[in-house]
């Protein structure tokens, strides 16, 4: 059933909607949208591609603004600034998550599941530091042992890009297991991120139990006004090429660095794919349980066939 724009609640809101620098282009986009529908598949495809990469860069908002931080900051800021890079980083970080939720670009719901991966990545952090898995090679103010505080962003980038990406898409799934499965599994993961370097590396038995709890589990996400559909461990396959690539950025910036880049740079051995695509696994079962993974139904395509429905009225009005 519809409902009139006034009484939709924030999440039934487009994210352009969300943010009024935005909020003046959405008409202009359901005239576009239409035009494309009226034509051929040619057409739908080329609109459809280009709509889904501008909400992936929106969902990576966080993410992408942390990137060039660490790029600009390798590249431009002062090597005797009287602030420590890291710290300059961990502050700007800072400022950007107050930003993005005062400008409603993040929800405090969301903001308090983005915190707790930054909770949990900052115990990695801790730990790896340790033992000596990567180094921070710059000093900092801000800091716990060899972990610069600023480090539990970068976690978080995940966190947000997921949470954003959910609500953006309105994300729904076919043959999803149970939340104890994916949550029993997002356990024993991040326990043996920290145990393989007393026990056996149980990785293996992972990837094996990650492909038998999702192997058919699918993705339904919108784009427009239509269901796409995908498999689940293959766009946690993506989204970890995904982040192997950032990396390669950041040690190139040296924000952190492997033993076998202390000498010279070199990129990421492609092994680290692996670890990445776990941790997708663990950032995934967070997200879920604070998300609540639904079936597919048309209660999203209508709303957004509504959407675009008052925004070309609008528009007609204006017009007129």
């Amino acid at each position: 059933m519809r409902h009139r724009s006034d009484k939709r609640s924030i999440r039934e809101k487009s994210a352009a909607e969300l943010w009024p620098p935005l909020r003046r282009f959405v008409e202009t986009d359901a005239a576009i949208g239409q035009w494309a529908l009226k034509g051929g598949p040619a057409r739908r495809f080329i609109y459809e591609f280009i709509r889904f990469g501008i909400k992936q860069a929106w969902a990576c908002l966080f993410g992408g603004i942390m990137v060039f931080l660490v790029l600009a900051t390798r590249l431009l800021y002062p090597v005797h600034a009287p602030l420590a890079r890291y710290d300059f980083l961990f502050l700007a970080a800072l400022g950007v998550q107050a930003t993005l939720i005062l400008l409603r670009f993040e929800s405090l719901a969301e903001a308090g599941v983005i915190f707790v991966f930054h909770v949990v990545g900052t115990a990695m952090e801790l730990f790896k530091t340790a033992q000596g898995s990567w180094v921070y090679p710059e000093e900092a103010f801000f800091r716990i042992g060899g972990a610069p505080l600023f480090t539990g962003f970068m976690y978080a980038c995940v966190g947000s890009y997921m949470m954003r990406a959910w609500a953006l898409f309105d994300f729904r799934f076919t043959n999803h297991p149970p939340l104890w499965q994916v949550g029993a599994l997002a356990a024993a993961i991040y326990v043996n991120f920290f145990a393989h370097h007393y026990v056996a590396d149980m990785r293996i038995l992972l990837f094996a139990a990650s492909a038998a709890i999702f192997w058919r589990t699918t993705i339904y996400y919108r784009i427009h006004h239509s269901w796409r559909t995908m498999p689940l461990l293959l766009a946690a396959f993506l989204a970890s090429c995904f982040i192997w690539f950032a990396e390669n950025i950041a040690t190139y910036s040296h924000v952190w660095l492997y033993p076998d880049q202390m000498a010279a740079w070199k990129p990421v051995g492609i092994g680290k794919l692996g670890s990445w695509f776990l941790l997708q696994i663990v950032s995934y079962a967070l997200v879920a349980l604070a998300c609540k993974p639904q079936p597919p139904d048309d209660a999203p395509l209508e709303e957004s066939r509504a959407r675009h429905g008052d925004r070309l009225a609008s528009k007609s009005r204006i017009s007129a």
